[in-house]
């Protein structure tokens, strides 16, 4: 692996930081007029029916590798497309942005320990200090800069949610590792097939209780969006970069969906940025720049280099 192909997958990551940023932000805007398990069954579908056409091939050499493989590709399909986006759009209908931006921020810490736990993987002290400036900055950002903030953070239901989807991402992260050494394309088509199975259900039953879409040109454009960018796109780039940079290192890209959430507000919604923004954004920048050294770190002094079952095709 060389340093440009990190510095790639970090740019990438940050691609999809913004197309996550822009789902949080649809989530929270039809909030009312999609329901959250039906949103996140409709996601899937869209996006399996895209890739499907162009994933038959692949599949088909791919399927005795999948077949073999086909508990790890459960759990994941369940974990990160099945659970997380559930999850994460039915707190959205509870939650305020800024707890919901503060308990995302926990992914890195969340990913350093289960690491740990599952793999017995040791963090070095400066990936250690890169994840803590990360968080710090994304903590700036939340409670702008206010300590007075941080004291009246409330957490209800729709927090235990978004906390519930921290902890799935993270499982789903860290287990990308066990991923088989299949094309991309055919490990996600399937991971997105499991992720409709699992929703099917609950979107019935959101259905049966009388839950239904209130249909506009809003609505159908934020269900293409969906589909089509934090699902199909980003998922092929997280699960690349995943197998570039590691499970860690990955997680904590999460941090920029606060940074990328408050530049496509004041884009989008005409909000002003402020001082707490760029501290926060700074503090960011310096804990993605000091995960990078110690990648570069552990490459020089001869660590292993990710293998085909971390992602790397």
């Amino acid at each position: 692996m060389t340093n440009n192909s990190n510095y790639r997958a970090m740019a990438l990551l940050a691609l999809v930081m913004i197309f996550w940023a822009g789902n949080s932000i649809v989530g929270r805007a039809v909030a009312g007029q999609i329901p959250p398990l039906t949103l996140a069954f409709i996601r899937w579908t869209g996006a399996l029916a895209l890739l499907a056409p162009f994933a038959i091939t692949p599949l088909r050499r791919d399927w005795p590798e999948l077949k073999r493989a086909w508990m790890p590709v459960l759990v994941l399909g369940v974990l990160g497309i099945g659970a997380f986006n559930s999850l994460l759009y039915s707190g959205l209908q509870f939650t305020t942005a800024t707890n919901a931006l503060l308990l995302q921020a926990a992914v890195p810490g969340v990913v350093l320990l289960l690491d740990r736990v599952f793999f017995r993987l040791r963090s070095g002290t400066v990936q250690i200090a890169g994840t803590l400036a990360t968080m710090m900055g994304v903590v700036f950002i939340v409670f702008e800069g206010d300590p007075a903030r941080a004291l009246a953070l409330h957490l209800g239901r729709g927090d235990a949610l978004v906390l519930v989807s921290v902890l799935v991402w993270s499982l789903y992260t860290v287990f990308l590792k066990l991923r088989p050494e299949v094309a991309p394309i055919s490990f996600v088509a399937v991971t997105f097939a499991i992720g409709v199975l699992a929703n099917a259900p609950l979107a019935l039953w959101e259905w049966s209780a009388g839950l239904r879409i209130v249909w506009s040109t809003g609505t159908a454009l934020a269900l293409v969006y969906v589909a089509l960018f934090p699902s199909l796109v980003s998922y092929f780039i997280y699960n690349y970069a995943a197998g570039q940079l590691g499970a860690a290192r990955a997680g904590q890209s999460i941090t920029l969906l606060p940074v990328f959430g408050a530049l496509l507000s004041a884009l989008l919604l005409g909000e002003v940025l402020h001082w707490y923004h760029a501290v926060g954004i700074m503090l960011i920048g310096l804990g993605i720049a000091l995960g990078l050294w110690a990648l570069r770190q552990q490459q020089a002094g001869g660590a292993p280099r990710p293998t085909p079952l971390e992602g790397k095709r």
